[in-house]
This record gives structure tokens, sequence and C-alpha cells, in this order.
């Protein structure tokens, strides 16, 4: 084959998956998000939305959620991959044990965390065994809202911590060995090394690992379902009103664009702060 042509083809499979599941389907929720009853284009969709009651709420709790979530996810991941690039033995197996939650679902994890937090779950039954409480308590109602938030974050925290986990132990496993050996030797501390060793170099992994985190904290819907429900309204709850409940395909077009817009907002600033020099490498 041609060595001109032969990078064409092999990007051709890529390319075409792209087409056909993420710019045809963007095509179609513009279309929506922009079109009227009347035809035409029209922002009527969005400012529905944007009067909507529900959306500076929705839109508040999404972005706290991220704001409290992502960086605990990202000092825990940052901690546990240097543990595990650390060990010599049983390293293989603890990163398996920790990077079990990523073999279950959101809705999954929302379900085992309301088995801990309901009236009949762990905690009460804990709490009741030490003598704290006299009888089970509901915590996730609406009168206790900041306990609904602490039972969503810490339900998202472990659930998708290793995500960010697994792509920081790659990247500390790409940084040469010689670079900590003559550390060594010149008596540099070990925060020494992690401030001006390992946190630069992994610079391309915290962007990938942060990138991806903060996209899907944008789109958490499944475990504010099943522990706030109601209670704690995110954009991608709304969303949801909107195509199922409603039956405003329009609405929930906008909405989708919306969060679109937001994440891709949020992934510059990550890439502007975590900017990798050009042709810097390991």
């Amino acid at each position: 084959m041609n060595a001109r042509i032969l990078p064409y083809v092999l990007i051709l499979p890529v390319t075409l998956f792209l087409c056909l599941f993420f710019i045809y389907p963007f095509v179609l929720v513009s279309q929506q998000a922009f079109g009227s009853s009347e035809g035409g284009w029209s922002l009527d969709n969005f400012r529905e939305v944007v009067d909507y009651w529900k959306f500076p709420i929705s839109l508040k709790n999404t972005l706290l959620l991220a704001a409290a979530v992502v960086p605990i996810q990202l000092a825990l991941a940052l901690l546990m991959a240097t543990m595990v690039s650390k060990m010599e033995k049983g390293r293989d197996m603890v990163l398996y044990i920790w990077t079990i939650p990523l073999g279950i679902s959101d809705l999954a994890a929302g379900i085992i965390w309301l088995a801990i937090f309901e009236q009949s779950g762990f905690l009460n039954s804990m709490l009741n065994g030490m003598g704290v409480i006299d009888k089970p308590v509901n915590f996730l109602t609406y009168q206790n809202p900041w306990i609904v938030f602490v039972a969503i974050a810490l339900a998202e925290i472990w659930r998708a911590t290793a995500i960010m986990l697994v792509i920081l132990v790659a990247g500390i496993g790409l940084i040469p060995k010689e670079y900590y050996e003559a550390a060594d030797v010149f008596g540099a501390s070990k925060w020494k090394q992690f401030t001006r060793i390992t946190f630069p170099m992994l610079r391309p992994s915290l962007q990938t690992a942060l990138v991806l985190r903060v996209i899907l904290a944008f789109e958490i819907f499944a475990v504010v379902a099943a522990l706030g429900g109601t209670l704690f309204p995110v954009l991608m709850g709304e969303t949801y009103a909107y195509q199922f409940d409603l039956l405003n395909s329009g609405a929930a077009a906008a909405m989708a664009l919306i969060i679109l817009a937001i994440s891709i907002g949020f992934t510059l600033i990550i890439l502007r702060i975590l900017r990798v020099p050009k042709g810097a490498s390991i």
C-alpha cells in the first residue's frame, strides 16, 4: 500500500466511529435545541430552560458537587498511585482491589450507598448498636440537605476515584527511575521528589484524568437519582425530566448543549492551567 495513503486508512475506522456516534447525534441534538414549533431557528428552548426555577438550583448543585468531589478524588488518586508505584510485592493485588468500583455501574453504586444511609441501613444499625441513637433516623430527607449532599459525594468519590488512579499509575510508570536515583544521591526528601519530579512529569496524565473526571462530574445522574431523587436536582437529572417526564425534546436538547458548553469551558481551563510545553517529553 502507498505510504501516503496508509495513515488515512488507519484513522478511517476512528473517523467513521466519531461521525456515526458523535457528530451525527450532535447535529440532531443541535437541530432540536435551536429549532422551533413554527420552523426556522430560535432560542426559545434555551430561554425556557434558563428561566425555569430549578435551573439555577441544579446548576449550583452540579458545580458544588464537582468542586467538592474532583479535588478530593485527585488527592486520593495521587496518594494511592504513589503508594502503588512504591510497592514491590502485592502491587497488582492492591491495584486490582482499588479498581473494583470501576466495574460497578453508577446506579448500582448509588444503591449500595443507599443501603448504608437508609433507615434500615448499616449506618443506623451501627449508631443504634453504639447507643448513639434510640431509633432509626431518616438521613436522606429534605430536612437534611447537607447529609444528602455528603452521601452523594461519598458515593461518587468511592465509585470514580479509580478512573483517575489508573491513569496516574500509568503516568508514574513512564517516569524514568534515574531521576529518583539522582534525587536520592543529592539528598532530596520524598516530598521534594514528589513536587519536583513526580508532579511536573505527571502533567499530561493529570490533564487526561482531570478532563475526563470533570466531564463525568457534570454528567452525574444515576447516583443522585438513587440517593437524592428530586431532593438534589442536577443538570443531567433535569435533562432526563425534560425528555421523559415532560416529553419536551427541545428543552432536553438545549439542556444537553448547556452541559456540553460547561464541560468544554472547564476542559479549556484545565488544559490552560496544566499546559505542557510544546515538544516536551519524558
